[in-house]
C-alpha cells in the first residue's frame, strides 16, 4: 500500500496544493501585491558571497566516512562552499597525540592527512578548529558528546604549544605556505560554556595565547583567531586581552542561533522556541561588527563559525520548509557585517548524541543521513547560482543579479514567523503538516533587459515544493526508509524548475513575471540568454 501511495504522490500533492490554495484564497479579503522593480543597467557592485564562504560539519573523524565525503562533494558542487569547519581535529579518535613511556610527545597526522587531502581534492579548504584536548595531554577527564571530546585545559601549556607548532609545520610541508596562508586557525569551541571548556576565561586566553604564538612562529602570515564563543560572548574582552598583552589575532569568531532557552543541548533533550525577534541572529552579527569597529583593533575580520535557526540536533525546524526562508532572511539582514556565516551543518551524518536512526529527526544538516535534500539546501543552491554583479534593489527580501554572459537571476522569498509562541515548543510545532497561507502576488519587473530570446526557469521551495519532510509525513513517517522510498522522496523533491519557457524581450519593454507567493515561499528566477 505504501508503495502505491508513493507512486501516486505527485498527483496527490498537486491536488492537495490546489485545494489548500483555493481554501486560502477564499479567506483573503484582498489580494496583496509585492513589486520588485529592477533596472538591468543599474548595478550596486560585486555580489558579496560571504554566505557560502564556509559551512560546518560535526567532527573530523566523520570526515573519513565515504557517505560523508560523497555528500560534501555534492554540496561543494551545488552550493559553492569554500571552507569547512568541524570539531574534534585533535580528539583521540584522530590519533594525533600520545606520549612514550618517558612522557615525550608522539605525533601522528595520518587521519588528518587523509581528511585534508580529500578536502583539497574537491577544492575546499579547512577552517581549522584547534580542539579538543588529546587525553594524553589533558589535565582532567571531563568530556562532551557521545564521542568523548576532552574539554579540559592542557596539563602542560608548553606541550600544547609544541603540538600546535608541529601540526602547523606539518601543514606547511604538506600543502605549502602559500596555501596555508589562505586557511584560518580558530582556537577551541565555545569556551564560555562549561560543557565545552572546563577552565575559566583566563585559562582560555592563556590557551589562545600559546596557540596563536605557536602558529605565528611557523609563519607570521598565517591567520589565527577566536574565541569561537556561543552567543556572541567575550568579543570585547578577547580584543582587549590581545591588545594589552601583544597577542596576535586576525579575526573574531563567535556563534548565534535563532531560538530561546539556552545554547548547549548535545543530546537533543531541550524544548526550543523560535525567537520572534525579527533581528535574532542578524542583530548579534551587527552588534559584533559594532564592537569590533569600536575596539582597539577595528579592522579585524568577523566570522560566525556556527549559526542556524536552532542550536539543538533535535529541532524539526531544520527539516521544515520554513528553514529555507529563515536562512535567506538572516543572511540578507547581515549584509556585509560578517566575513563569513558558516551554516551548522551540511549533513545529518552528525554524531554528537550518538548515531541517529530515524530519517528526519531535526538534525542540523542540509541533507539527511541518506542524502535527501532538505529545503535549506535549495536556499544555498539558489544563492550559489546568483551572478557576480548585484543590481540595485530596494526590496529587502530579495537579491537580483546578472552575470558576464548577460543572464539574470532573481532570488525572492517571504519570511513569515508562524510559530504560535512560547507555550509551544518547536519540537511540537514543526513536526506537523503546516500548510502555508497566501501572501498575494509577487511581481518582478526588470527594465532595460537587452532585447533577445531567453529561457526563463522558475524554481520554488515552500510547502509541498521541494519539501521532503512533507513528503515523508504523507507516507506515514516510517521509522526507516527503504531504498525505493528514499529514491522516491528524492525524485519528488529534486529541485527541478516548476516552469520553463522560452521568452522574447523587446527593446523598451520591461521583463515582467508575476507569481503567486505564499508564506515562507522561496522563488528563484533564472533568465538565460540564448
Amino acid at each position: 500500500m505504501k508503495r502505491i501511495l508513493l507512486l501516486l504522490m505527485p498527483l496527490l500533492l498537486s491536488i492537495s496544493g490546489i485545494l489548500v490554495a483555493q481554501t486560502t484564497k477564499q479567506k483573503q479579503p484582498a489580494t496583496q501585491e509585492r513589486i520588485i522593480n529592477i533596472d538591468f543597467n543599474k548595478t550596486s557592485g560585486k555580489l558579496n558571497r560571504m554566505f557560502n564562504d564556509c559551512v560546518g560539519a560535526g567532527r573530523a573523524n566523520e570526515g573519513l566516512r565515504a557517505d560523508w565525503q560523497q555528500q560534501l562533494a555534492y554540496v561543494r558542487k551545488e552550493c559553492g562552499f569554500r571552507y569547512i569547519r568541524m570539531h574534534g581535529l585533535l580528539t583521540d579518535d584522530m590519533a594525533v597525540y600520545t606520549e612514550d613511556s618517558k612522557g615525550n610527545p608522539v605525533y601522528s597526522y595520518m587521519y588528518i592527512d587523509a581528511l585534508f587531502d580529500y578536502l583539497q581534492s574537491i577544492g575546499m579548504k579547512p577552517f581549522v578548529e584547534l580542539g579538543f584536548m588529546p587525553s594524553a595531554l589533558a589535565s582532567g577527564s571531563k568530556t562532551i558528546f557521545w564521542w568523548r571530546g576532552n574539554v579540559t585545559p592542557p596539563k602542560d601549556y608548553e606541550k600544547w604549544a609544541a603540538l600546535v607548532r608541529d601540526l602547523t609545520r606539518h601543514f606547511t610541508e604538506r600543502y605549502g605556505a602559500e596555501e596555508v596562508k589562505t586557511w584560518y586557525f580558530e582556537v577551541w569551541n565555545e569556551p564560555n560554556l562549561g560543557g565545552f571548556w572546563a577552565g575559566t576565561q583566563e585559562d582560555y586566553f592563556k590557551l589562545y595565547s600559546y596557540s596563536a604564538k605557536a602558529i605565528k612562529s611557523v609563519n607570521s602570515s598565517y591567520r589565527v583567531g577566536g574565541p569561537g564563543t556561543a552567543g556572541a560572548a567575550w568579543e570585547p574582552e578577547m580584543i582587549a586581552y590581545c591588545n594589552k598583552n601583544n597577542v596576535p589575532i586576525d579575526f573574531i569568531s563567535t556563534h548565534a542561533y535563532g531560538v530561546k532557552q539556552g545554547y548547549l543541548d548535545e543530546f537533543g533533550n531541550s524544548g526550543t522556541v523560535l525567537d520572534k525577534n525579527p533581528m535574532s541572529v542578524s542583530g548579534d552579527v551587527l552588534q559584533s561588527r559594532k564592537e569590533i569597529a569600536g575596539s582597539a583593533m577595528p579592522n579585524l575580520e568577523l566570522h560566525y563559525t556556527e549559526w542556524s535557526a536552532s542550536y539543538t540536533p533535535a529541532d524539526p525546524i531544520h527539516d521544515s520548509y520554513h528553514e529555507a526562508a529563515y536562512v535567506l532572511q538572516k543572511l540578507k539582514q547581515v549584509g556585509k557585517a560578517a566575513n563569513s556565516m558558516s551554516y551548522w551543518v551540511f549533513t545529518d551524518i552528525f554524531e554528537e548524541p550518538g548515531p541517529r536512526f530515524t530519517p528526519f529527526h531535526g538534525g542540523f544538516g542540509m541533507l539527511t543521513t541518506q542524502g535527501i535534500n532538505k529545503p535549506v539546501f535549495y536556499a544555498y543552491q539558489f544563492l550559489n547560482r546568483l551572478g557576480d554583479m548585484e543590481l540595485v534593489n530596494s526590496d529587502s527580501t530579495s537579491w537580483v543579479c546578472r552575470d558576464a554572459a548577460g543572464n539574470i537571476q532573481a532570488l525572492a522569498w517571504d519570511f513569515t514567523h508562524t510559530h504560535p509562541g512560547d507555550s509551544v515548543h518547536n519540537q511540537q510545532y514543526y513536526i506537523r503538516d503546516l500548510p502555508s497561507k497566501s501572501k498575494g502576488k509577487l511581481k518582478v519587473n526588470i527594465a532595460n533587459v537587452p532585447d533577445g530570446t531567453y529561457t526563463l526557469e522558475v524554481y520554488k521551495v515552500g510547502y509541498h515544493s521541494n519539501d521532503a519532510y512533507s513528503t515523508y509525513l504523507s507516507i506515514g513517517k516510517p521509522a526507516q526508509l527503504n531504498r525505493q522510498e528514499v529514491e522516491q522522496i528524492k525524485k519528488l523533491n529534486d529541485g527541478s524548475p516548476v516552469t520553463r519557457e522560452i521568452i522574447t524581450v523587446k527593446a523598451g519593454v520591461p521583463f515582467t513575471k508575476e507569481l503567486e507567493i505564499r508564506e515562507n515561499d522561496v522563488f528563484f528566477l533564472n533568465i538565460i540568454k540564448l
